[in-house]
């Protein structure tokens, strides 16, 4: 494969999506979905892709809080895959379509016939749908927080094919208070959605066919994760941005299949983070690393003040799997893209980074009406493939979680398996209490939980609201949540998108309160 040059290409700017009229009185959006050429280097050759009105990544849906949107998803992609599919993987058998497509918006808070159920995918041109499909228009009320969203491919059994493809996008929700903040704005402000890639030498992507050691009887077959060669930030492989010598405000996401990146910039400068997940922290964090697990969002601020002709690199350490696994080749994955510090400055700035934010009401443990014990476990599938289940049940079990519509939940996630698995639940958002270690022999030989050490609380840019939680290798995290504002069937899962593939996907029911009739 080859070795590419970094910051050769400049980092795009990706579009703003605009509706194309109004349906209902409110603002109409019709995107599709197509493969396309893109060339994602200036060493390689264009790169046949999957994008969002023709993008890799798709362009940025730009909306207010209260303002509501319906958007219908065009599948305009072709029968044939562009990457290996495995039809031993439930919800991607042999008699299934080898391309189909479902978005999730992530960390939307929406009606289950628009969230982009896993089985409610459907064809090109609708001839095939899922069991659960339901609805061509989708409506987003934006009735939550401003936040960085994102949106993504969700279809069952290949949703690690399909955002790998380059299904995925960034959805930013305005909240009116970040009018009278003085944040960065307008061109000071982007969002950066962080992919990692393996490119052939024609240019193709490069995604894997079988693990390694080959499982026999099994081609193709899904591997336990993938870890790219290259890092791409908004499309492009290592690319530079060009800034002046003044606060911008960057809304990170890590949208890779399995790799974490733990981040720090080269000049030893710090990051103000005002955001997480699911909207603003109650005051700026200032901190030398973020570390971002697949689907998670820093929304951060950087002063390159008094910088002028510096360049800057935005570096990562995380090793892979994460955190146990193999560290970074310094010279490729431990590098994300660069800072020049080279244009003059324009006018004043005259943004800030606020003292205070918001102010965020927390759940309290008092009021849980549940609390919930639930594992997260290694096992082998038929063939001797490594998967991980969650609470040991597989996607076609009976549900077991069915919270009623209002209900406060407590959740503890215990990890017995060997890596953090970065846990999503759609339609909430929670709030993470603690991490604690325990005994995890003595778990597994006998159920009992014995802790080995005190409750650790979350990191001080973990604790805003958040919809997507590391649960790290030996410990138990513990997270609060309500479940509103809508009932019906949703999922919980793994955002590592191989082992979301391969079973560590649950269904969960919010079931109407009959006090509430």
């Amino acid at each position: 494969m080859m070795k590419l040059t970094k910051y050769v290409d400049p980092l795009p700017r990706l579009d703003t999506l605009e509706p194309i009229g109004e349906l209902d009185g409110v603002p109409y959006y019709e995107v599709h979905m197509r493969q396309v050429k893109q060339k994602l280097h200036r060493d390689l050759p264009p790169t046949t892709v999957w994008g969002f009105e023709g993008k890799f990544p798709g362009p940025v849906f730009d909306v207010d809080r209260y303002e509501p949107i319906k958007v219908k998803w065009i599948n305009d992609l072709p029968d044939k895959h562009l990457l290996p599919v495995d039809t031993t993987i439930h919800g991607a058998g042999p008699n299934e379509p080898r391309v189909r497509t479902v978005i999730h918006l992530h960390g939307g808070v929406v009606e289950p016939e628009s969230d982009g159920y896993p089985e409610a995918w459907y064809t090109n041109g609708y001839k095939e749908v899922g069991p659960f499909f339901e609805r061509e228009i989708y409506d987003y009320p934006n009735i939550q927080r401003g936040a960085t969203l994102w949106y993504h491919s969700h279809a069952m059994g290949i949703t690690r094919l399909n955002v790998y493809a380059g299904l995925a996008g960034p959805y930013i929700i305005r909240s009116p208070r970040e009018a009278f903040l003085n944040l960065p704005i307008g061109c000071y402000e982007m969002p950066l959605l962080i992919q990692d890639r393996s490119f052939n030498d024609d240019g193709s992507l490069y995604y894997p066919s079988e693990p390694d050691p080959p499982i026999p009887g099994v081609d193709p077959s899904v591997v336990s994760d993938f870890f790219g060669e290259n890092i791409l930030v908004n499309g492009k492989v290592w690319p530079y941005l060009e800034v002046e010598p003044r606060k911008y405000r960057f809304r990170i996401i890590n949208g890779s299949n399995s790799r974490f990146y733990r981040m720090r910039l080269s000049s030893n400068q710090p990051f103000y983070q005002i955001g997480t997940d699911d909207g603003f922290l109650n005051s700026p964090v200032m901190t030398e690393e973020i570390l971002l697990a697949p689907a998670e969002r820093a929304d951060v601020i950087l002063d390159f003040s008094g910088q002028m002709g510096e360049e800057i690199v935005l570096t990562n350490d995380a090793p892979s799997s994460f955190p146990n696994g193999e560290p970074v080749d310094q010279d490729t994955t431990g590098q994300i893209m660069q800072f020049r510090v080279t244009v003059p400055l324009k006018c004043p700035d005259r943004s800030r980074i606020p003292y205070r934010l918001t102010k965020i009401i927390p759940l309290r443990e008092s009021e849980a009406d549940t609390i919930r014990y639930l594992t997260l476990v290694r096992n082998e599938d038929q063939y001797g493939r490594a998967f991980l289940l969650l609470d040991d049940e597989r996607w076609m079990e009976p549900i077991s979680i069915a919270p009623k519509l209002g209900d406060i939940e407590v959740w503890n996630l215990i990890n017995v398996a060997n890596s953090t698995h970065p846990i999503h639940l759609h339609l909430v958002s929670l709030l993470i209490l603690d991490r604690q270690p325990f005994d995890v022999d003595h778990f597994k030989e006998t159920g009992e939980i014995v802790m080995t050490g005190p409750a650790v609380l979350p990191d001080l840019n973990e604790r805003g609201w958040k919809d997507t939680v590391r649960a790290n290798p030996g410990e138990i995290t513990r997270f609060i949540t309500r479940f509103v504002p809508f009932s019906g069937l949703y999922v919980w899962h793994c955002h590592i998108l191989e082992h979301e593939d391969h079973e560590m996907m649950r269904p969960y029911e919010v079931l109407i309160n009959d006090t509430m009739e």
